[in-house]
């Protein structure tokens, strides 16, 4: 039985959601790191307290900036589709109102020809 092409879609987006949020911790990893190289005179102990500290915060940002930004892009879908579909309602009028003068314009022309009565 061959697979749902959605589930393999979806399954491939969780892993591509996966791996970026593994990147994501070992750059925060070596971010922290590199800071705390910049300490020398901390103790080993206070180290991993600090690249630990520096790790949680950056993750914690970017959970902050993540949830953000899809917030934002669910109020922007939502605002876009109302402009989307205010356009499409005014569309639909102006073509009705276009379609209704044509009739009207063919009737009197025919009227002003003698044809109609």
């Amino acid at each position: 039985m061959r697979p749902d092409p959605g589930e393999v879609e979806a399954g491939l987006a969780q892993l591509e959601g996966y791996l970026r949020g593994r990147s994501h911790i070992a750059d925060a990893h070596a971010e922290a790191e590199a800071f705390a190289d910049r300490l020398p005179w901390l103790t080993t102990a206070q180290r991993a307290e600090v690249v630990g500290c520096y790790v949680q915060d950056r993750l914690a940002l970017t959970r902050r900036l993540l949830e953000h930004v899809v917030g934002r892009a669910g109020e922007l879908r939502e605002e876009y589709g109302a402009r989307y579909e205010l356009l499409r309602r005014r569309l639909v009028c102006a073509s009705v109102a276009v379609l209704l003068s044509a009739v009207a314009l063919s009737v009197w022309a025919l009227a002003v020809a003698g044809l109609v009565r």
